[in-house]
């Protein structure tokens, strides 16, 4: 059997390296900067993308590697890569593919860091992107394209509205004007959901969070479905279907094909200028993340549900969103594309606004104060002071950030020690 033929479980464990007789049964850390060859013409091959090997880490490196096919296998994808963080796998996602000039149409919904990287800073270097509310209908999603439109980006489950992204009709849209889909795949993982079967082109993660799992290693990921066919909208990505001067002449779609051109680009070009690379060590964390993640969503979803029913019917809370939940906006979507669970973190508002959310989150004990979420251990963070703090009232309105609302990133601790400490903190408020 090939590792397409086996189950999520499986591919967990064993997708993307496979040892020979006598080798290490766990994945390796190469730890080194550099490979050593015999003579200049075999390192010159490998310089030309004219043979497969390794000669910087920065490019490339086994450990890495390894990690990133495992993803990908995931994923149901073609080609992978990892970053040192999820804000460069996203760069890097649009970055490959669109630039000074171009434009870039995305979800409102988002998290407050990667909205500020589109609205600011990928702003400054020329790229426009017009923002549109995940619930837009079909005729305002038409509206917002331009001509010089590269992409779409949007997140299968929003951080932390909690908005679930239509795939299908994003996937659409996009297509129709021939560009690709960009999903950040980040909370369902794709334990929950594979965003490609349902039409997106392109995956990124933040492995920092669910796929890691305990904390250890921040990092990023990109896979590539291999379907959108560049060839067919060669005038929109010219990077992809012309001559690259800067890697000598090569045409990626040429060289590599459909499955490997984009991921081949954004490394030999994007990592080799900007060097996002993450370090083996932290692969090595991410892989034994990744064994254990089917375990671990099924406990994070399955505490999840009991919190958000538990906040739901407390006297002192305003609202609750989770997807999980029965009756909320999202349930029927996210019914459809996760039908197994969607994520450990819910959002709720307390009420008397911020100074309540604030006694609540330091009356807690066991769930922790922290500006992380999706991992072991329950923690707690007030977005609109910390995440998202750098947008105005109306960009946190149309991100689905309330003033009132507490993220509730629930870890894989025992229920009921979880909804005792929950109860004890809401008495004290």
């Amino acid at each position: 059997m090939t590792m397409s033929d086996y189950r999520m479980n499986t591919n967990c464990i064993h997708a993307g390296y496979r040892p020979g007789n006598g080798e290490p049964r766990n994945i390796p850390i190469v730890q080194s900067t550099t490979f050593r060859y015999a003579t200049g013409e075999q390192m010159g091959a490998l310089f030309d993308l004219e043979a497969s090997g390794y000669f910087y880490t920065r490019l490339q490196n086994p450990t890495n590697d390894y990690v990133a096919a495992k993803i990908c296998a995931l994923e149901g994808g073609t080609a992978a890569m990892l970053t040192s963080s999820g804000q460069a796998a996203n760069f890097y996602a649009v970055f490959n593919i669109a630039s000074c000039g171009d434009h870039v149409v995305a979800s409102s919904a988002i998290y407050g860091g990667t909205y500020n990287l589109f609205a600011v800073t990928m702003k400054r270097m020329g790229i426009e992107f017009t923002f549109v509310d995940p619930e837009c209908s079909e005729a305002e999603l038409e509206a917002a394209f331009k001509p010089n439109t590269k992409a779409v980006f949007g997140e299968t489950i929003a951080n932390p509205a909690l908005t679930v992204l239509d795939i299908e009709k994003f996937a659409k849209a996009a297509h129709a004007h021939g560009v690709p889909l960009i999903v950040d795949n980040t909370f369902p993982t794709p334990v929950n959901c594979r965003p490609f079967e349902w039409g997106a082109d392109i995956v990124t993660h933040s492995t920092t969070k669910y796929m890691d799992g305990h904390a250890n290693a921040v990092g990023g990921a990109i896979v590539d479905s291999g379907k959108f066919d560049w060839n067919a909208h060669a005038d929109k990505f010219p990077g992809l279907t012309t001559p690259d001067e800067s890697y000598h002449g090569v045409t990626y779609t040429e060289r590599f094909g459909l499955a490997g051109a984009y991921i081949t680009k954004a490394t030999v070009q994007l990592m080799r200028d900007l060097g996002s690379i993450p370090s083996p060590q932290n692969c090595y964390y991410l892989n034994i993340g990744l064994e254990t993640l089917p375990l671990r969503m099924k406990q994070h979803c399955s505490n999840a549900l009991a919190v958000a029913q538990y906040l739901q019917s407390h006297e002192k809370v305003a609202w609750v969103k989770y997807p999980g939940l029965e009756g909320d906006q999202y349930h029927a979507m996210a019914a459809k594309y996760m039908p197994n669970g969607t994520c450990g973190v819910v959002s709720f508002g307390v009420k008397g606004g911020r100074e309540a959310a604030s006694k609540f989150m330091a009356g807690l004990e066991l769930a922790s104060i922290a500006t992380h979420v999706a991992d072991a251990k329950t923690c707690v963070l007030h977005p609109a002071s910390t995440t998202h703090r750098q947008m105005n009232d109306a960009e946190l309105a149309a991100a689905g950030v309330s003033p009132d609302l507490v993220r509730l990133s629930v870890g894989i601790e025992d229920p009921a020690d979880l909804l005792a400490d929950i109860e004890k903190a809401l008495a004290g408020v």
